[in-house]
């Protein structure tokens, strides 16, 4: 299994959320410290720009541009994708992975992008199992499952995040496979590496890693042995 360690970008800072939930914030610092200290593990991190994600077109892609160029970390990016311009801004400074989620259901829209650049990630942001889009502030009211099904003729790549888990080191929710081949990466809750083992045996082909590196309730020794 593939580990992401994740910073999350908000005002040039690195922070978590808690649930999501943009009131419930907390700065840990750098980004560019944090980045540094991750790539003496990992060559391949998860980044969200959650004041894109919350207003609609990514703010932190100076950010993002230092991260790749002076840390020399592959970056998988979210935040704010919704329309051609910024995805292809996000690529050439280097983003390997753009992850969209609201424009995702823009069916023409998805299929432009995917023709166009490698490597589009959907992340099917789920509570209850219904899927939020919009910062996960609105429900679509269709399935993660659903959704899978028809996304997956366009794109190869998912992440599946539980939105209440995520930020609340509270372990990871039942989840019963419904995909296949595609590379399946989840995100939210991850409080151990017990959980990581979980993910592993219900099929997950990566994690996504965020608070609980902050929190020290794993150390980056620990994942770094976890990952494949």
């Amino acid at each position: 299994m593939k580990v992401y360690p994740a910073i999350d970008l908000m005002s040039k800072k690195a922070v978590r959320l808690f649930k999501g939930k943009r009131e419930k914030v907390k700065v840990y610092g750098d980004p560019l410290e944090i980045a540094e200290e991750f790539s003496h593990y990992f060559d391949f991190i998860h980044i969200v720009d959650l004041d894109g994600a919350f207003y609609g077109r990514p703010k932190n892609m100076d950010v993002v541009e230092s991260i790749i160029k002076k840390v020399h970390l592959n970056v998988e990016l979210g935040g704010g994708f919704r329309n051609f311009e910024s995805i292809r801004d996000a690529y050439e400074i280097g983003v390997k992975n753009v992850i969209i989620s609201t424009r995702a259901f823009d069916i023409e829209f998805l299929k432009n992008i995917t023709d166009t650049f490698n490597g589009i990630t959907v992340s099917i942001d789920v509570k209850k199992d219904q899927v939020f889009i919009k910062g996960w502030e609105k429900r679509k009211n269709i399935s993660a499952e659903n959704v899978y099904r028809v996304l997956k003729q366009f794109v190869k790549r998912f992440i599946y995040t539980s939105i209440e888990s995520d930020g609340a080191l509270m372990g990871i929710e039942k989840i019963k496979r419904f995909w296949k081949d595609e590379e399946f990466i989840y995100a939210g809750g991850v409080s151990s590496i017990d959980d990581i083992d979980k993910l592993k045996l219900i099929g997950f082909s990566g994690v996504i890693v965020g608070k609980s590196i902050y929190e020290k309730r794993i150390s980056l020794d620990e994942l770094k042995e976890a990952s494949d």
